[in-house]
């Protein structure tokens, strides 16, 4: 089963991702955590990245789509997997359809995780994550035994740079901008589920489960 994982930034994706992943053996592909570890290890991707990123915008197509490609090519998936945090724009989904045909593999479902953007920017700036293990925690909804540090491994948390208040807002605004489109270009296609991402998590993913009973 192979889905692509949709919603704004701070609607769960992640939290959902991980339940995928145990509940059915998925792999999680996340384009978010493909452009920080190439940022880590200076590549080609990453040197391009950290501009874009640090200030909350899009990577633009033509990398994010390469990189994403070079993945697809490079792993195998005998589970299937879950694309988190791509395609983002029309350009990048209609370069799915050509790599899934290249590939000779389908997407299964689509499900966007839809919550109100007023009720994100606390939810993505309140976010704190451990400089060893990248265990996420909130400083309101989900925080450490300890203030600042993680639970998991005693690693340093800290506020990663495109999730201050302010590269928040800007994250949001270009999400209603450039991936608002999207969701109405799958919808227009009636492929893509809604499933209420502002409900207890357990409830979300309930829902999830929901729909891939139907696929």
């Amino acid at each position: 089963m192979n889905i692509i994982l949709m919603g704004p930034p701070g609607a769960g994706k992640g939290t959902q991702a991980d339940r995928l992943v145990s509940q059915y053996g998925l792999t999680q592909i996340s384009t978010g955590d493909l452009f920080r570890k190439a940022l880590s290890e200076q590549t080609k991707y990453g040197v391009i990245a950290k501009y874009f990123i640090q200030f909350g915008h899009l990577v633009p197509d033509d990398y994010t789509i390469a990189m994403v490609r070079d993945h697809l090519k490079e792993n195998t998936f005998d589970n299937g997997f879950i694309l988190d945090g791509f395609p983002r724009t029309i350009i990048q989904a209609r370069e799915l359809e050509s790599i899934s045909r290249e590939f000779k593999f389908k997407i299964d479902a689509i499900i966007n995780l839809d919550i109100p953007l007023e009720k994100l920017v606390s939810r993505l700036s309140g976010r704190r994550t451990c400089q060893s293990c990248g265990a996420t925690f909130h400083v309101e909804f989900n925080p450490p035994k300890v203030e600042g540090v993680c639970d998991k491994c005693g690693g340093e948390l800290y506020q990663r740079p495109d999730e201050s208040e302010e590269a928040v807002k800007v994250r949001l605004d270009t999400y209603n901008k450039q991936t608002r489109p999207l969701i109405d270009y799958y919808t227009m296609q009636g492929t893509i589920i809604n499933v209420n991402g502002d409900q207890p998590m357990e409830d979300v993913f309930k829902d999830i489960e929901k729909c891939l009973e139907d696929k």
